[in-house]
């Protein structure tokens, strides 16, 4: 006689130890310490999986541009379109979990990514690198999420926070890995090597997620017709809002007309899926938990904390591939930020506690501050050996805040599940669009400063100056071997007083840069301190009165 099929929607039975967390998470069974071990390292290697393939893009975009004989403004699109599908996916990403389990998403776009990867190897073309990104974008929100449930499994319950940190932090580790070795990856065959590496990673992610398998969650039918007209409102606004960040400080913000029409666009949608959503009886996202006083502070919280970190990227790495360095040139500095990461998550998971959530912060932005001051003091001869130590100290910061922040936003989610949706993308559009206009803003304050120094350097640089005068000298000095014209010579060291004056403007604008990123990070400690320092008066004020009424 045919067995009847069973449910998967069904409601199971559980062990008070193995019942999941939340709905569309697997359930926590006893593991054997062989079994751990292993969840633990499949854990951060798809961690990896899902960070170090746009990484090592990122870090050898200026070698990419070469090979691919690109523009400068279309290289851009590979790390901006990994953005615009990483933040969108996410949309859904949480409820196709619940209905039919992450395993189903993850395997079936892992499969997509290796494909899209496999056959961009034999097309020498742009447009199918920018498909390779979108691809990754997608399996990369999958993968954050499959990394923490991996680490969940690899920890017993009393230790399930310092799972939680060393999943949601393990990520981060993908860029100071990248800068390592790109570099070899990319003398083997050009792009294909980095290409080539990031196939065999997708490959073996996928033989370790069928292999070893999550244990089975909870499953429910959540998905409704209308959380696709969100997201196909919220989608495109996402996507429109990433580009006109990714490509405003390049094409300039009021130069190209295009810039101010994805603005506008990306504005009405964006604005036109919220009032859709606050107007739901069920809501994929909940706008009046979103919009509530706590969650409003920590979204911005975040998103400072993004815009200050991304002074490693566009700052000491732009300044320093500004004079020429490359990656092999810049390991010693790499290998500092990956230590500071490293230590930053070990002190996270060492000291973390649910009660004391905003001291990790705040010691984190102290860090920051620290490291900005310390970076503000280059000259033109500063080189990555003497950025080391502050790079460290931002590398801790930026491992040491990430858990706390995100654990500060759980308490809401396990109090109404039907938040996760919620949190999850306000937690990806801080991280993602934070460093987006981290990068956008700290590029255009940088562009500006240098204009300005420039102009009142320019203004200095007179014959009448008798030290201008030695320093044309020198330079006729120098080169009067090598050029027999006179004209021609005076034209030479003109030429090179010139790109020195260029050098030290750009040295003055990335300076005043990292004193913009220490001014945010210390307006955000005080910020934060006067909060704390609010909330402990109002308690003891509402203590006496307690007190005083018995």
């Amino acid at each position: 006689m045919r067995q009847p099929k069973k449910d998967p929607y069904a409601p199971r039975e559980w062990a008070p130890h193995e019942k999941p967390m939340l709905l569309g998470s697997p359930s926590t069974p006893f593991h054997s310490t062989p079994r751990r071990i292993a969840y633990g390292i499949v854990g951060l290697l798809v961690c990896m999986t899902g960070a170090l393939g746009n990484a090592m893009v990122t870090a050898n975009l200026q070698n990419l541009q070469g090979t691919f004989a690109a523009w400068s403004t279309e290289i851009a699109w590979l790390p901006a379109v990994y953005v615009m599908t990483n933040v969108s996916i996410n949309l859904l990403l949480v409820k196709f979990r619940q209905q039919f389990g992450l395993r189903a998403f993850t395997e079936g776009f892992l499969v997509l990514y290796v494909l899209v990867t496999f056959f961009h190897l034999f097309v020498n073309d742009l447009s199918s690198a920018i498909l390779v990104r979108a691809a990754h974008g997608m399996v990369a929100a999958a993968l954050s999420s499959l990394g923490i449930y991996y680490q969940i499994q690899a920890w017993p319950a009393k230790h399930r926070l310092k799972a939680l940190t060393i999943g949601i932090t393990g990520s981060s580790l993908a860029i100071p890995i990248a800068r390592l070795f790109s570099t070899e990856l990319l003398q083997l065959e050009e792009w294909r090597g980095l290409y080539f590496f990031e196939l065999g990673l997708a490959l073996i992610s996928l033989a370790c997620v069928i292999c070893l398998k999550l244990p089975p969650g909870d499953r429910k039918k959540v998905f409704e017709k209308k959380d696709f007209i969100t997201f196909f409102l919220l989608a495109p606004g996402m996507a429109l809002l990433c580009a006109v960040l990714s490509f405003g400080r390049l094409y300039w913000w009021f130069e190209a007309p295009w810039i101010g029409w994805s603005l506008s666009l990306s504005l009405v949608l964006i604005v036109s899926a919220i009032v859709f959503e606050h107007n739901r009886s069920n809501p994929l996202l909940n706008t009046r938990w979103l919009s509530s006083g706590s969650i409003m502070r920590l979204g911005l919280i975040m998103l400072l904390i993004r815009i200050v970190l991304a002074e490693q990227n566009t700052g000491v790495y732009g300044w320093l591939q500004y004079v020429g360095l490359q990656n092999e040139q810049m390991t010693h500095l790499a290998w500092s930020i990956l230590a500071g990461i490293v230590c930053g998550i070990t002190a996270s998971c060492l000291t973390i506690k649910p009660q004391r959530l905003a001291w990790p912060i705040i010691t984190a932005l102290l860090l920051m501050i620290i490291a900005s001051l310390m970076d503000s003091q280059s000259t033109s001869l500063t080189r990555p050996d003497q950025l080391m130590v502050s790079q460290f100290l931002l590398g801790f910061g930026s491992a040491f805040f990430l858990a706390p922040a995100m654990l500060a936003g759980i308490g809401g989610v396990v109090a109404d599940p039907r938040n996760l949706v919620s949190f999850s993308v306000l937690f990806g559009m801080s991280q993602n669009i934070g460093g987006l206009l981290g990068s956008a803003i700290l590029g255009t304050f940088q562009t500006w400063r240098e204009k300005y120094h420039s102009a009142h350097l320019a203004e200095q640089l007179t014959t009448l100056n008798p030290a201008v005068n030695e320093r044309l000298q020198a330079y006729t000095q120098l080169y009067q071997n090598m050029i027999g014209d006179s004209t021609l010579l005076n034209t030479q060291a003109v030429l090179q007083l010139q790109n020195a004056s260029t050098l030290e403007a750009n040295i003055l604008a990335y300076n005043d840069t990292y004193l913009l990123t220490a001014s945010v990070a210390a307006a955000t400690l005080v910020w934060i301190l006067w909060r704390l320092l609010r909330l402990r008066i109002t308690a003891r004020i509402a203590l006496r009165r307690a007190t005083g009424t018995k």
